[in-house]
């Protein structure tokens, strides 16, 4: 079964739009490989952060909504750990019932 999930991470502000780019294929593709779909990508900009994160004032945010199992989480958040570009990351799993989708989907 497929959950919705929501991954919101932070890239270091100093990076190129270039960069910005290939880190947000590389993440895409690892959760492509470990079978999400229907990603969906908000490149949210340069924002200034509610508090310093390893030495940075600003970060790029960047959001990802996709379904799928899991266990395509942990070897994403694992590779986002790792990675020197991201200084922070969160995901969350959305509550989506799909009984109400389908009412408000029937309603509109």
């Amino acid at each position: 079964m497929s959950i919705v999930y929501e991954t919101m991470f932070i890239l270091r502000p100093d990076l190129g739009d270039e960069q910005v780019e290939q880190a947000i294929t590389k993440y895409q593709n690892l959760l492509k490989e470990h079978g999400a779909e229907d990603i969906q990508i908000q490149n949210r900009g340069k924002r200034r952060l509610a508090y310093e994160i390893q030495r940075q004032r600003d970060g790029i945010y960047i959001q990802f909504n996709y379904t799928g199992p899991g266990t395509a989480i942990a070897p994403v958040e694992r590779a986002m750990r790792l990675s020197e570009e991201v200084i922070r990351y969160l995901t969350i799993k959305q509550d989506v019932h799909e009984e109400k989708a389908a009412q408000v989907a029937v309603s509109a």
